[in-house]
């Protein structure tokens, strides 16, 4: 039996999930609540998203997908040529790990290729407004249930107000 796919995903009110291949806002506990959420388990992303990271994060082991044949990367970063290998290695790596789950991590590509195999989503909304170019895909939220949320005020270490919110796929 396969492992729950995850996607954690910062979402703004229009969409961006991204500008510059950076994040729009600072909001210090989404990035605690990611690296909570993520910790011990193999992260699937995008090259771009990896490149806007910089390096491999600790404690995660980090599956790179490209197409980009002359993509090195670094030591102890995995690649995969598709979205089917990069979830067959997080399969592997999750056990080898003794992870529960596989974390779908961006972006907006790869939210898109996997969105509908998904079976939970951590989001934080952001309200703000901000220009973009990485946007998370079209959803049809009639296919997902919320089981939680909490609503954070802007304020010290937050760029705009926020919300966490946690969702399962419904079918």
């Amino acid at each position: 039996m396969s492992l729950p796919l995850v996607g954690v995903v910062a979402i703004a009110d229009n969409g961006v999930i991204g500008q510059g291949n950076a994040l729009p806002w600072h909001i210090s506990a989404d990035l605690k609540r990611f690296r909570a959420l993520t910790l011990g388990k193999p992260l699937i992303m995008g090259r771009k998203t990896f490149a806007s990271l910089g390096r491999a994060l600790p404690g995660r082991e980090t599956i790179v997908v490209t197409r980009d044949k002359s993509f090195v990367p670094p030591a102890g970063v995995f690649t995969a040529g598709d979205v089917d290998a990069a979830l067959a290695l997080g399969e592997s790596r999750a056990k080898a790990l003794g992870a529960p789950e596989i974390v779908i991590a961006g972006g907006g590509e790869i939210y898109a290729a996997l969105i509908d195999r998904l079976d939970r989503l951590h989001v934080t909304y952001v309200h703000l407004a901000p220009p973009g170019d990485a946007y998370f895909p079209a959803i049809d939220w009639s296919h997902w249930r919320e089981i939680f949320r909490q609503d954070h005020p802007k304020g010290e270490g937050a760029d705009a107000a926020y919300a966490f919110v946690d969702y399962i796929h419904a079918d």
